[in-house]
């Protein structure tokens, strides 16, 4: 039987109880690739019963959630209760949520599970409690670092339609231009291909390099950035043989037949990138970190704590994170 999918509990007064719950019921009608939940049981029960859902647990050991999945959503204790309410972060919620996070890290790397599947944080919550990261990025590379240089984290937005690539992530726009690099740029572009080959099964990713300036710069007449940093990172990943092509004007990157050009969108910052694939997949976009050790994946949205508990939160994108991190598991494999 096939190692299952590690599924943190996220932001406990969030919605990823709510969408866990939603996912697992769905699991015969989807074909769902077994997972187990890093949390706390009697807080994953207790809003089944606030939703009205007629759900079966099972408190497991990792290696026992396959053969529990069909008849009841597996459950692995964190040893961290989790006494947050929908909408309402307390002090157990910082803690739950880092423990299940590495606690999914440390299965995967014991050969327990397959993949890390994490439900939406609260970085705000997180950083009340002292985290310091940016993100969920951040902290699965010093994780996955072990004492060691962590790796180069890179956060792909991946949907069927779209795939992006932010080269700088979750800073300023002042501090992205500050950031943004030819350096960047290759070490970013290399880790996608060498992810897009092993795990996603092309043979040779195509990609696509926005420019960081209206038009691409329109030639250094609107900024120089593209001429001295982007262009030449193109020309080196040429050079390895890659298919690049860019600097791109990025407001002609993303209609219909222009995604049909490339596999892989690489941006320049945050918006650039996370607005396209917002406007084209907002249901069913995915969250995937490369150039780590393991694979880990995430839906694309934050914890909603105003629907939180409510039954109105949509569990597609945490469907679609499940399937594409065994997708990727399998053709890691």
């Amino acid at each position: 039987m096939a190692q299952p999918l590690a599924l943190t509990s996220g932001e406990p007064a969030g919605i990823g109880p709510d969408i866990t719950l939603a996912a697992w019921l769905r699991r015969r009608e989807l074909d769902l690739p077994p997972f187990y939940l890093l949390g706390d049981r009697a807080a994953l029960a207790e809003r089944a019963k606030a939703l009205g859902l007629a759900v079966e647990f099972a408190e497991v050991r990792a290696e026992e959630a396959p053969a529990a999945f069909a008849r009841a959503l597996p459950v692995v204790t964190i040893g961290k209760a989790a006494t947050a309410q929908p909408g309402k972060p307390d002090g157990t919620s910082a803690d739950a949520a880092l423990a299940s996070i590495r606690q999914a890290v440390a299965d995967v790397a014991s050969g327990k599970a397959s993949a890390v599947v994490t439900n939406p944080i609260a970085k705000n919550v997180l950083y009340r409690a002292g985290f310091r990261h940016p993100g969920h990025t951040e902290f699965l590379a010093e994780l996955a670092a072990r004492g060691g240089a962590a790796p180069q984290p890179v956060m792909m937005l991946w949907s069927p339609a779209l795939a992006v690539v932010p080269v700088t992530i979750h800073v300023s726009v002042r501090d992205a231009l500050a950031q943004l690099t030819t350096d960047l740029i290759v070490s970013t572009a290399r880790i996608v291909v060498a992810d897009m080959k092993a795990r996603f099964g092309l043979a040779a990713p195509r990609l696509a390099i926005a420019g960081l300036n209206p038009h691409a710069g329109e030639d250094g007449t609107l900024g120089m950035e593209d001429v001295e940093i982007v262009a030449p990172a193109v020309e080196i990943l040429r050079r390895d043989g890659i298919a690049a092509r860019g600097p791109l004007p990025a407001d002609t990157m993303f209609h219909a037949a222009a995604r049909k050009t490339y596999d892989c969108a690489l941006c320049m910052y945050h918006d650039q990138a996370l607005i396209p694939i917002k406007t084209v997949a907002f249901e069913d976009a995915v969250n995937v970190t490369l150039g780590l050790p393991f694979i880990r994946t995430s839906p694309d949205h934050g914890t909603a704590f105003d629907i939180a508990g409510t039954g109105k939160a949509n569990p597609s994108s945490l469907i679609a994170a499940l399937r594409l991190a065994a997708r990727m598991a399998a053709a890691s494999c």
